[in-house]
């Protein structure tokens, strides 16, 4: 199948071309067709596998279709995402689908000045890319008119749950007009998740694809037993390898993360750490650097396993095995991308193999074990 069999319209499929694009994920197949065709969805789809793309281009050929030419834009199209990477991802991918269609767009998100945001919302916008907190700030200060909005996409909902966002969602509801298409995306099925899902979708087409418990199998995955305290020699070794050009690391902390960084830079790897301690500005300049490859590694808490898509990543490495299970998941889902390969190497060490326990169940196998290294 290819984008042109899913009825998207000539400037979409210009775009999609110059991006490369021709052939649609799973989840673009199943969802496309049903968005277009006015449907409230609940998807259920771990990161990679194309979310983005499955609401973004119908939303915005539904969009096109229905453009007048009017004094004033209003906001059409709202998308609610858990962070601001995921918000800015989102909003780099509206930006190239819909290049050609002359939509207006733009993104709001805490932790910097609201000033270019306010200016962009009083010129007007289609398509309004937010997280709750700005969002809620925003229409409070009274900048925000929501009372013409047409599409309302919750996406990584699962996270928006974790992170404690349920009321503010609510609060945002509560200003939506009632008659409203509504996209629902999940990594997970949770009791939860259903339940939020049943109080604002009304007759919804369910579509799952890739859950959570489950891993790309493009993603070579294995794992080092190694003493905590040799975890940073074991890095450093591996990195060594000269097919490992730009590698992802996770960490469980921020403080983690820093030292971490620290550590590589002072052996002359050039790192950066990406988390929520760090400033707006900080954190774009390390993911600017990462994806233009003058930054070889970049160092991350959970914060960044769904927000960060980086083309072609070849390497995740858990230097710190997650909690939660789902965490790896999510981890090694930033590489083997788009049918992409990838490689995800885990340091496990003794206290947390409990954690690498449940991992394995989750993801219904044992990951391989690589024995011969100079620390196991």
């Amino acid at each position: 199948m290819t984008f042109h069999d899913l009825k998207l319209i000539k400037p979409l499929i210009l775009a999609l071309d110059k991006k490369g694009y021709s052939n649609p994920t799973p989840i673009q197949q199943q969802s496309i067709p049903h968005v277009l065709n006015g449907k409230d969805v609940f998807g259920c789809a771990q990161t990679g596998t194309g979310k983005t793309a499955a609401f973004a281009l119908p939303i915005l050929q539904l969009l096109s279709l229905k453009k007048e030419q009017t004094s004033k834009r209003t906001i059409k199209a709202l998308i609610l995402a858990p962070t601001r990477e995921l918000a800015l991802q989102i909003s780099d991918n509206f930006l190239a689908y819909g290049k050609n269609l002359g939509m207006a767009h733009t993104t709001i998100f805490g932790g910097v000045s609201q000033n270019k945001q306010t200016n962009d919302l009083k010129r007007g916008v289609d398509v309004l890319v937010a997280t709750p907190g700005r969002l809620l700030d925003l229409m409070n200060q009274g900048f925000i008119d929501l009372r013409h909005v047409e599409h309302f996409v919750l996406d990584e909902a699962d996270r928006m749950l974790d992170m404690g966002f349920i009321n503010d969602i609510k609060k945002v509801l509560a200003k939506l007009p009632v008659q409203k298409q509504t996209l629902f995306f999940s990594a997970t099925a949770a009791p939860d998740i259903m339940k939020l899902a049943n109080t604002i979708l009304k007759n919804p087409i369910s579509i799952s694809v890739n859950p959570v418990s489950s891993t790309a199998t493009t993603v070579q995955q294995s794992v080092y037993y190694v003493k905590r305290e040799n975890k940073r020699l074991l890095l450093k070794y591996v990195l060594k390898d000269g097919n490992i050009a730009h590698a992802l690391v996770f960490t469980r902390t921020k403080r983690g993360a820093d030292k971490v960084a620290k550590e590589l830079n002072s052996n002359g790897i050039k790192a950066e750490a990406i988390h929520g301690n760090k400033s707006q500005g900080a954190r774009e300049r390390a993911l600017k650097g990462f994806k233009d490859r003058s930054i070889r590694v970049l160092v991350a808490t959970d914060i960044a396993s769904r927000g960060i898509d980086i083309d072609k990543l070849s390497h995740v490495i858990n230097y710190e095995i997650p909690e939660q299970a789902e965490a790896y998941v999510h981890r090694i889902g930033r590489t083997g991308r788009a049918g992409s390969s990838g490689v995800a190497l885990s340091f496990c060490a003794h206290e947390e193999m409990s954690y690498l326990k449940d991992i394995n169940k989750l993801i219904k196998k044992n990951i391989e074990v690589v024995s011969k290294h100079p620390f196991a």
